[in-house]
């Protein structure tokens, strides 16, 4: 049996523009705050976000990682002490569509550095390419970002749909983002709910909602993490209500994590 504290997540969506990369990098600066150890990942290969998020410039990426030599530690980006990230890059297409022995070689070298942390991030690209796929079956939840239009809400069942039938995943969390009220949320996730319960027999989760919240925007142009913009925002004590919800069922269900890899597949050496 592995010995494995990490819990590993992928944060997802049908479609961009839904809040997604902003969501991963302020739940790692909750979860920070609440003294866990998180490493993020920018996993959208082809048009990275995170480090533009932070307003930093990355001598190295996972392009770099890919490379004979590169190891992960020479990636990695400290954001805080024990919480760090791997950037991705932009403009890469061989990245995009990355095959199963690119992935062997990304996960093989990240893997026993991604034990060290109580939880491990992806941020993956939005939509339904290969690499997005197989990276989300990898982990051990996937959280599907929403927004209360309706393409989001398309998109994201689309999503669903491919990875129940194509990966046989079917488990998933869901976060409705930039709602303006807890009705409008519980609404929109009701409406994803139903379809994938009528059309494909699974039943999401709901993990909670994020105000649409001004104040995020602004923290966006200034390139500082909302968490650390402006904690008492309305969307940073949403952030901060997710993280605790993530954090009670790592700690509920950590005898399961610790008999399973971080990554399927990708048992630590």
């Amino acid at each position: 049996m592995n010995d494995n504290n990490t819990l590993s997540l992928s944060i997802m969506s049908g479609k961009g523009g839904v809040g997604k990369t902003n969501i991963v990098l302020n739940l790692g600066y909750a979860l920070h705050e609440a003294e866990m150890t998180a490493m993020l990942m920018d996993c959208d290969l082809g048009l990275a976000n995170l480090d533009v998020l932070l307003g930093i410039s990355p001598e190295r990426n996972l392009h770099d990682l890919m490379q004979t030599g590169v190891d992960a530690e020479d990636v990695l980006v400290p954001i805080e002490d024990g919480f760090d990230m791997l950037p991705a890059t932009s403009g890469v297409p061989e990245l995009v569509e990355m095959d199963e022995d690119m992935q062997d070689i990304l996960f093989k070298k990240l893997i026993t550095l991604a034990g060290e942390y109580d939880y491990l991030m992806l941020d993956l690209g939005a939509g339904i390419s290969h690499t997005v796929l197989s990276f989300a079956a990898l982990t051990q939840l996937r959280i599907v970002v929403v927004t209360p239009e309706p393409t989001s809400l398309t998109d994201s069942y689309a999503m669903i749909k491919v990875l129940a039938t194509q990966h046989n995943v079917k488990d998933f969390l869901v976060i409705v983002n930039q709602a303006v009220s807890a009705s409008e949320a519980k609404q929109t996730f009701d409406r994803l709910s139903a379809a994938c319960k009528n059309f494909l027999n699974i039943e999401l989760r709901n993990l909670g909602f994020i105000h649409q919240d001004q104040t995020l925007v602004e923290s966006v142009r200034r390139q500082t993490p909302l968490m650390k913009f402006a904690p008492n925002a309305p969307a940073s004590k949403d952030i901060k209500m997710l993280a605790q919800k993530i954090m009670r069922y790592r700690e509920a269900n950590i005898e399961r994590i610790a008999g399973r890899p971080i990554l399927k597949d990708f048992p630590s050496v």
